[in-house]
């Protein structure tokens, strides 16, 4: 273990102490979010970035060591292992070393070299390999053996053959010299399969597509790997302008490894054949497979990355708040949705109106919408950005000029998983009553309320924010996500009045069990008046109380300190100021200028240090402070509904919905998503797109051109950018390879007939 905490401090840059302390308190069940916030004393400071990074590494690493264990005890068993062989394996790095090492000694079929060593062929294979002066024909006459099917020196040099390379293809030096070769000098060679080329349009740009393969970007390798899988490309592992004569560069350093050299010498030519077989037969086939997991494995977690970031941000988006909400979920032949929720969230109404298209009932749903909004005091209107969405803002829209004593705003808010929610289960147990559309309306209002709130009630994988999310592993993306949903909902904290079981299941410390069993409680007993409550709730036991009770907040409660983020375990730190200080927890509770003049040091003890008293008297200052921005919302341009309505230069309003790694998808209110390629993010140089925008960013935007047939639009957020001036040719899919020029002060920012792989590549926004 001390040998896993030395290197995990070595790769954070931080002290062992600090991991050792940190890795004990994981294993003890404390939480990151608990560890980061309330335990950085301990920690010496270990923020959640680093935590999440450290509890990935240590159960990597923690894989290996089992691993490593489970190996030496086989070739324990086996009577092989030797002190060399156990050194090697001890200071073994990554899986990949470990199974090389391992390949010699693992249990498989029985191989054609096992064979030629039963038959007697092991010492001619060593004796031409050890002395290449050797005849080959005349040597193997000595090994004739009709029982075991050795009838002639051909059979004996094939059986020779066969055991040195399966020995050469199972030398962990040599395969880790190849792989490293490979890795840097190696190119992904792409081709369409014969016959596959109309099925297999999308992946057009694939081809004939070559590129470094270790410059391939998690986009372009997703791609082609899904070609692969649909059965439209072939994928290699090519050396650019190899020397064929030598049999190939692999060859070559086969032959360099074991000293094998062409001297004329009688078995010299037969060495040298035995090198280049082992490399196209067995040892080619090994390292591209490696080195395209090593590939698929990066790009993957990239696009994990990504979808982790976005979806923080989509989590963290900024709340409405508490106010009278009216969802509509837009629709045509069916109608449009109606919902209404009070500031609490509770559904107060609902029903169905139908202004769009074919029945145009406009008068009757205007008075439907003017009586619900005098009769509940509406402040909100969400509308759904599904279908017909626009033609229903547009009826909205035209109802509040109609009344202009009605006050609500109009918002449109992304639906995405809104479905998935109306059809679950916990829906069901939620509005046992009410029609699944219906459900999606009430989603929708409470989305604008509270998304953090509503969001978290949807499998984070159907929020649609993801790119090749069903191409990547669903275990590890599954736990970056839970990991990303956990540290939002605990960074905000939760109303233990208001939550829904789901919210509370992903406070720090809970599961879903002990969630019902809150809401249950609650139901049962009236509003939580204080968190020493939470310890009468069945199956909450002192562990999940220390986790959980500084994330839970209680608004109204007896105890002003409750809705704070303070701990209560902490609780004594503010009496030992309130005292020193003649004060109450309530007159000193927002006093900016009172708590700026004390001096956390004067308030320590054994347990609580500066860091955490420091945080106590911030949280004092704006008790359950919300870390999330400013409500604000985008205003699509009237009048621009459709693709057809959209014309170069167009300068519009939009909402950033996903950001990956060549640019960001922005909702400018047209049902279909533009692209701003990365090229077009700034006048500036951009490597990461994550760094200039981020999901749920108001953004302005410019049309630089349109594809109505294949529903393609290029934008450009440099607004001075001219649509004549867009290129009209320009490398494919990002360059092919090649990163797209950006220069500054001004870029020109990649054409839309140049970016339909990106569209096809990237995320398709899911639709309820």
């Amino acid at each position: 273990m001390s040998a896993i905490e030395a290197k995990i401090a070595s790769e954070l840059n931080v002290a062992v102490a600090q991991v050792t302390a940190a890795v004990t308190l994981l294993d003890e069940g404390a939480t990151v979010p608990f560890i980061s916030r309330y335990r950085k004393e301990v920690t010496g400071g270990l923020d959640d970035t680093q935590l999440r990074q450290m509890e990935e590494r240590l159960r990597y690493l923690r894989e290996m060591d089992d691993r490593r264990t489970s190996i030496i005890s086989s070739i324990e068993e086996q009577g092989k292992l030797t002190p060399e062989l156990s050194k090697k394996i001890a200071l073994a790095e990554t899986k990949t070393e470990l199974e090389d090492l391992y390949l010699p000694y693992k249990k498989k079929r029985r191989t054609k070299g096992q064979i030629a060593i039963e038959a007697g062929l092991l010492p001619l294979a060593e004796g031409l390999l050890a002395d290449p002066n050797l005849n080959p024909e005349s040597f193997a006459a000595d090994f004739l053996n009709k029982d075991a099917g050795i009838e002639d020196t051909k059979s004996a040099l094939d059986g020779a053959r066969y055991i040195l390379m399966e020995r050469f293809a199972e030398d962990a030096d040599l395969l880790g010299k190849l792989r490293d070769f490979m890795w840097h000098n190696a190119e992904m060679q792409a081709r369409v399969i014969e016959g596959k080329q109309a099925e297999g349009e999308k992946f057009q740009d694939y081809f004939e597509h070559d590129e470094a393969i270790k410059k391939v970007p998690s986009h372009r390798a997703l791609a082609m790997f899904r070609g692969r899988n649909e059965g439209v490309l072939s994928l290699s592992l090519v050396i650019p302008n190899e020397d064929a004569r030598s049999g190939g560069t692999g060859t070559v350093m086969v032959a360099e490894h074991y000293h094998v050299e062409d001297l004329n010498r009688p078995a010299d030519a037969w060495l040298k054949d035995v090198c280049r077989w082992t490399w196209r037969i067995k040892l080619l086939t090994h390292i591209e497979t490696d080195l395209f997991s090593r590939v698929r494995e990066t790009a993957e977690q990239a696009a994990i990355d990504v979808f982790a970031k976005n979806l923080k941000d989509l989590l963290l988006a900024a709340p409405a708040g508490p106010k009278a909400t009216i969802g509509l979920d837009p629709g045509l032949r069916t109608g449009v949705k109606v919902a209404v929720v009070d500031a609490t969230g509770k559904v107060q109404d609902h029903g169905a109106i139908f202004p769009t298209p074919p029945q145009n009932r406009i008068p009757e749903a205007e008075a439907v919408l003017l009586k619900l909004c005098q009769q509940h005091n509406v402040e909100l209107i969400a509308i759904g950005n599904g279908t017909a969405s626009r033609e229903t803002e547009r009826f909205v829209k035209d109802f509040l000029k109609k009344q202009p004593q009605i006050k609500a705003q109009a918002v449109m808010v992304n639906e995405a998983g809104a479905s998935v929610y109306s059809a679950s289960e916990y829906a069901a147990k939620e509005f046992p009553d009410l029609d699944v559309t219906i459900r999606g309306a009430i989603s929708i209002a409470h989305r604008l309320q509270d998304p953090l709130a509503e969001l978290v009630k949807i499998d984070p994988k159907s929020i649609g924010v993801g790119q090749y999310q069903h191409d990547v592993s669903q275990v590890a993306l599954a736990r970056q996500l839970d990991a990303v949903v956990e540290d939002c909902v605990n960074s905000v904290g939760v109303d233990l009045n208001t939550a829904s079981a789901p919210l509370l299941a992903r406070v720090s410390g809970l599961n879903q069990t002990i969630a019902n069993n809150i809401v249950a409680f609650r139901d049962a007993n009236g509003a939580y008046d204080s968190r020493k409550q939470l310890k009468d709730v069945p199956r909450l036991g002192p562990k999940a109380f220390e986790q959980a009770a500084g994330f839970l907040r209680i608004m109204n409660g007896s105890d002003p300190l409750d809705r704070s983020g303070v701990h209560p375990e902490a609780y004594s730190v503010v009496n030992k100021i309130v005292q020193a200080k003649q004060k109450t927890v309530q007159e000193v509770i927002g006093d900016t200028r009172f708590l700026k003049a004390l001096n956390a040091a004067d308030y320590t003890d054994e347990t609580f240090g500066i860091p955490t008293v420091t945080d106590i008297i911030k949280e004092l200052d704006k008790p359950g402070r919300d870390p999330r921005p400013e409500f604000k919302t985008a205003q699509f341009q009237d009048g621009v509904e459709t693709l057809k309505d959209l014309r170069p230069n167009m300068t519009l309003e939009g909402v950033v919905t996903n950001v990956t790694h060549f640019g960001a998808f922005v909702d400018i209110g047209v049902h279909q998503d533009g692209l701003v390629h990365i090229s077009a993010l700034s006048h500036q140089y951009v490597d990461d797109p994550s760094k200039v925008v981020k999901a749920g960013d108001i953004v302005k935007v410019k049309v630089m051109d349109v594809d109505v047939q294949r529903k393609r639009i290029a934008l450009s957020m440099r607004l001075d950018d001219d649509a004549s001036e867009h290129q009209s040719s320009g490398d494919r899919q990002n360059g092919g390879g090649r990163k797209p020029q950006q220069r500054a002060p001004k870029q020109k920012a990649a054409p839309a007939n140049t970016l339909d792989s990106l569209f096809d590549q990237a995320f398709k926004k899911q639709k309820r």
